[in-house]
C-alpha cells in the first residue's frame, strides 16, 4: 500500500510540473527587425541608416528555390541549381565573393561549423555558396573555393572539392533564388558594397528551404539537426533522432531549443520505469522473506 501511494504522489507531481512548464511556453516571444518570420511593427524609429533599410530576411520555409536557375559554377560550366538537387541536403550561402566585412565572416563561420561537425561536407551534405553580384565571376569563385576547401582538415578536402561548389550568376538568376530565400539587400552607391544581413540556409535535398541559421556563428549541434531533420532521418545516428524528440527548430530564433514537454514525456516515462522497477524489486523481496519465514516453520 505504501509502495502505491509512492507511485500516485509522484505522478501528480509530475503532472502538476508539466502543466506550469506548458503555460510559460505559451508566452509571446519578440522578433528583430533583420531576422523574422512575421512582418517587423516597430513602436519606435528603428535608427536604421538608409541603407540598410528594405534589408533583411524573410523566411520562406518549405518553399522551393528554382531548379531551373542558371548559374556558373568555378570551373565556368553553365549548370542548373537543380542539378544539385536528389541527392543530400545543402547547406546554402548567398554572399559575394569580393565582400571585404561580412560574406567573409559567414564563410568563416561556416568551416568553424564544419571543422566540428561529424557530418561531412561531399559525403553526407553539398554545400552550395551563391554569389548576389552579377558582376563577379567564374575565376573568382575558383579562387575562393580554393582558400575554403584548404581551410578545411585533409581528410575531408576531397569530398569538399566536389561538395562546395561556388556559382555566380545574372542579375536575373540571382534576383530568383534570392526572392525565393526571402534574402533582401541593397547596393550602397556610396561605398560600392552591398548592404545585406548574414545567414546560412538548409535545404532539403528534393530543394525546399527547411532551416535558417542566423548570424556568422553556426552551433555545429543546430547544424547537424537541421541537416539530420532535412533529409528526413536519412542521415545521422539514433542519438540525433532522439534529440530531435527533446530539440526543436524554432523559426523566430533561427536555432534548436529543448522541447521541455518532450523533455518531460520523456523523463516521465523514464521514472515511472524506475519506480515499476523498484516495487517489482521490493515485491520480490517480500516474497522471498515469507517463503523464508515459512520454511523457517516448518
Amino acid at each position: 500500500m505504501r509502495n502505491t501511494s509512492i507511485l500516485l504522489l509522484s505522478l501528480c507531481l509530475l503532472f502538476l510540473y508539466s502543466g506550469a512548464v506548458s503555460a510559460q511556453m505559451g508566452r509571446p516571444r519578440g522578433a528583430s527587425p533583420l531576422y523574422s518570420s512575421k512582418p517587423y511593427e516597430p513602436s519606435a524609429p528603428t535608427g536604421l541608416p538608409s541603407a540598410l533599410k528594405d534589408v533583411g530576411i524573410d523566411q520562406h520555409l518549405n518553399q522551393p528555390l528554382p531548379a531551373d536557375a542558371l548559374f556558373k559554377d568555378e570551373t565556368g560550366t553553365e549548370v542548373k541549381l537543380g542539378s544539385y538537387f536528389g541527392k543530400r541536403p545543402i547547406v546554402v550561402a548567398l554572399v559575394y565573393y569580393d565582400c571585404p566585412m561580412l560574406c567573409t565572416q559567414v564563410l568563416n563561420g561556416m568551416i568553424s561549423s564544419f571543422k566540428t561537425l561529424s557530418l561531412k561536407p561531399g559525403q553526407d551534405f553539398d554545400v552550395i555558396s551563391i554569389s548576389f553580384d552579377p558582376r563577379e565571376t567564374p575565376a573568382l569563385a575558383a579562387a575562393k573555393k580554393n582558400v575554403y576547401v584548404n581551410y578545411l582538415p585533409e581528410s575531408t578536402r576531397v569530398g569538399a572539392n566536389t561538395g562546395w561548389h561556388f556559382l555566380t550568376g545574372n542579375e536575373e538568376n540571382i534576383r530568383r533564388v534570392t526572392e525565393a530565400i526571402g534574402f533582401r539587400y541593397r547596393f550602397d552607391q556610396s561605398t560600392n558594397q552591398f548592404a545585406h544581413a548574414s545567414a546560412i540556409y538548409v535545404v532539403t535535398p528534393e530543394g525546399k528551404l527547411s532551416h535558417y541559421f542566423y548570424g556568422i556563428e553556426y552551433a555545429p549541434r543546430d547544424l547537424r539537426l537541421g541537416l539530420v531533420e532535412a533529409s528526413q532521418n536519412k542521415i545521422g545516428s539514433t542519438v540525433d533522432q532522439l534529440m530531435l524528440y527533446c530539440y526543436h527548430y524554432d523559426p523566430e530564433t533561427g536555432r534548436y531549443g529543448a522541447v521541455v514537454m518532450n523533455m518531460i514525456r520523456l523523463g516521465g516515462v523514464i521514472t515511472v520505469f524506475c519506480i515499476g522497477l523498484l516495487l517489482l524489486v521490493l515485491r520480490k523481496r517480500n516474497s522471498a522473506r515469507v517463503h523464508l519465514q515459512a520454511g523457517g516453520a516448518v
